[in-house]
């Protein structure tokens, strides 16, 4: 382990590093040389006045902004003895079975390529371009042939590679494995329990007031409410990311969400970001990828048919297209266990000096990705913007939901969480549905991996992401998903096999996610 003192040095150097590359930087540098020519800047204390200048133009609160972003998206630096890897996933099988993953999917890809003859890029034909672009804002008219193209996997596919998960290293002799862990994950990773998740989610407390949560005792929620926006107003006017943070652990008011989100992931949409989104668009009108018929399906098989979200279609299409061209998404591949897949110039296999990262954002897209996005139409109405915030969104959290790690936001550490709560305080119920086939994870694997997209109803979504974004951890949807069994538990006591505990819990749009987690972190029994 680093020594405190080593460990800050190395996170100051990384961040002062980062920055150095940024167009904050830049404008820093601008604005001291700006303030140069003020009467109130004096020679002899010049470092002390330009200091005073930039606190009071606001320009070091954007610094702080900034440092405190890269703080909440970078891990914590390694040793400087460790290998690189062991900054994208310290555990040797992980990698392994992330890599072997991997593999499985170009291979998917690489057969839909062979088997429609359809190349991996090409450029659109200029008729093409002039049509796709009059059309941009209407794309969701467009009905392409998407017949012979399929997901490159589900999550059900997923699903399968973590339940065959092992650590070669542990002995998983006669007996049940670690900790008579009867659940379908078998890895033995550290989760937190109910007291642990007690005092991390201690905002969600009984006592303390929460948007989305109608009749508490202590304060009329109208009272709460009125209180909790002016304070809202408040944060917004400090512009302080952390403390936007900070306040979303109870919940946002809707008109203050955009806003506060935006805060939290340091978006502020200025006109470079503008053009990069414009540039972004003009490439998706010059080339053609497969990944784009990809992105299609997906939207037309999730989105389209959903009743909260068919209305976004053509923003979905147009962020997801441009998202798959961005190659600043690579960046994420330095702290993710995953690594971007290559494709090679034809005839050049496997010579690293004609490989290029495909797609350009090293990420393909498989059947629910889309659903990433759809929330957030309800949000941003500008394209560069809603861009933006997921693209954020993305590098921060929801790659996290199908990579392979041992992250405590990762998928496995998730499952495994989802099933040690179960197993431990509802024990019953997980044996019986254990005994009739109807392992709990498989039904609840779907809402984690979308992140509960497509389940909630959007105003109960919307309060959850809160949650994520002011704990800046997706722990919290491991909790909802075994709070859902707790709330279900007398109905899945009588079924008697998988389809009928599915049923159960096909329609989660009633639910009100508030009380559940509450309920399940405070008022169980520990």
């Amino acid at each position: 382990m680093l020594d405190p003192d080593s460990g800050l040095s190395l996170t100051i150097a990384r961040i002062v590093q980062r920055l150095k590359g940024s167009s904050l930087h830049s404008q820093l540098e601008r604005q001291a040389r700006v303030s140069l020519h003020k009467p109130e800047i004096k020679l002899e204390s010049l470092k002390e006045d330009i200091k005073n200048f930039l606190k009071t133009s606001g320009w070091e609160k954007k610094l702080q902004n900034a440092v405190y972003s890269e703080l909440n998206v970078f891990p914590s630096p390694c040793h400087p003895a460790a290998p690189p890897e062991h900054m994208k996933e310290p555990l040797a099988y992980m990698r392994k079975a992330q890599g072997s993953w991997e593999k499985r999917i170009l291979k998917s890809l690489n057969s839909m390529c062979t088997e429609l003859s359809i190349p991996l890029a090409q450029k659109r034909p200029l008729t093409e371009q002039k049509e796709l672009l009059n059309k941009w804002n209407e794309m969701g008219t467009d009905e392409p042939d998407l017949s012979l193209f399929r997901p490159v996997y589900a999550p059900k596919d997923f699903l399968e590679v973590l339940m065959n998960l092992r650590n070669p290293n542990y002995e998983n002799g006669e007996q049940p494995s670690f900790r008579n862990h009867l659940g379908l994950i078998q890895v033995p990773l550290k989760v937190k329990d109910i007291p642990e998740l007690k005092e991390d989610f201690s905002e969600l407390g009984l006592n303390i007031g929460q948007l989305g949560i109608d009749d508490s005792a202590q304060v009329p929620p109208e009272f709460f409410e009125n209180e909790h926006v002016r304070v809202g107003q408040k944060v917004l006017a400090e512009q302080d990311s952390a403390a936007a943070q900070q306040y979303v652990r109870q919940g946002c008011p809707t008109a203050l969400r955009p806003e506060l989100w935006a805060l939290i992931l340091n978006i502020s949409n200025q006109p470079e970001d503008i053009l990069y989104y414009e540039q972004l668009k003009s490439n998706v009108i010059q080339y053609d990828l497969l990944v784009d018929s990809l992105i299609y399906k997906d939207v037309k098989l999730t989105a389209s048919n959903d009743d909260y979200y068919f209305v976004f279609e053509d923003y979905l299409y147009q962020v997801l297209l441009c998202f798959s061209r961005d190659t600043s998404v690579l960046e994420h591949f330095t702290y993710s266990s995953a690594t971007p897949p290559k494709s090679y110039i034809r005839g050049k296999l496997g010579m690293e000096e004609y490989a290029v990262f495909y797609p350009p954002n090293g990420v393909i897209p498989f059947h629910g990705f889309s659903m990433y996005v759809a929330p957030l139409c309800f949000l941003y109405h500008e394209p560069s913007k809603l861009y933006q915030i997921f693209r954020e969104m993305y590098v921060r959290f929801f790659f996290r939901l199908h990579s392979i790690s041992s992250h405590p936001s990762g998928i496995v550490s998730l499952c495994l969480l989802f099933e040690t709560l179960l197993q431990t305080h509802l024990p019953q119920l997980f044996y019986h549905l254990r005994e009739i086939g109807a392992q709990p994870l498989r039904i609840s694997f779907k809402w984690m991996v979308r992140a509960f997209s497509g389940y909630l109803a959007t105003d109960q979504l919307l309060l959850l992401w809160d949650r994520i974004l002011g704990y800046n951890s997706l722990e919290i949807l491991a909790v909802l998903a075994a709070a859902v069994f707790a709330f279900r538990a007398v109905n899945l006591m009588e079924v008697t096999s998988l389809a009928a505990a599915e049923a159960v819990l096909a329609d989660l749009s009633t639910l009100k996610v508030m009380p559940l987690l509450q309920i399940f972190l405070f008022a169980t029994v520990t």
